[in-house]
């Protein structure tokens, strides 16, 4: 695959650093379904959604990368292949989400919808699975599996 659209083939995963049993598993079936469908996943790296999402695309064979609060690149999770550490604090939301063509939020609080507002103002499209996905400009799904076929309507090449 050329490089150029490897590179476009990155969908962001946003969602809170703590999260239930149930927000768990949607976010880990999110992360399982976008990598076997070809995806990498790009997220803040640490606990809650992040790991998650990670696991999931992980246990399909798909490319992890956390892009960290922090400077030490052993904070990300287990599951991340690649850390990136920035040091930027909740700086890095902006770095997160432009380093997917896509984004998918995966519930979350404060945090998620500063990442949501910072896509939506980018231009790049987010799909959104509960809790933030009434808002304007965000594309309402109703689990990973909705969300995944959105994302690949609207990958900048064939998935």
């Amino acid at each position: 695959m050329p490089r150029m659209e490897q590179r476009l083939r990155t969908v962001a995963v946003i969602g809170a650093g703590q999260c239930g049993h149930q927000t768990s598993l949607l976010a880990e079936s999110l992360g399982r379904l976008l990598a076997e469908t070809g995806f990498s996943v790009v997220c803040g790296g640490l606990s809650g959604v992040m790991e998650a999402a990670c696991k999931g695309a992980r246990s399909a064979g798909g490319l992890t990368i956390g892009i960290l609060p922090g400077t030490d690149r052993a904070t990300a999770n287990a599951y991340v292949d690649i850390p990136i550490a920035t040091g930027l604090g909740q700086m890095r939301n902006s770095l997160v989400v432009r380093n997917g063509f896509a984004v998918v939020a995966v519930e979350g609080g404060n945090g998620t919808l500063s990442e949501v507002g910072l896509a939506l103002k980018a231009e790049i499209p987010v799909v959104a699975i509960g809790r933030w996905s009434e808002l304007p400009g965000v594309l309402p799904a109703r689990d990973a599996s909705e969300a995944v076929t959105l994302i690949r309507k609207m990958a900048p090449f064939s998935a």
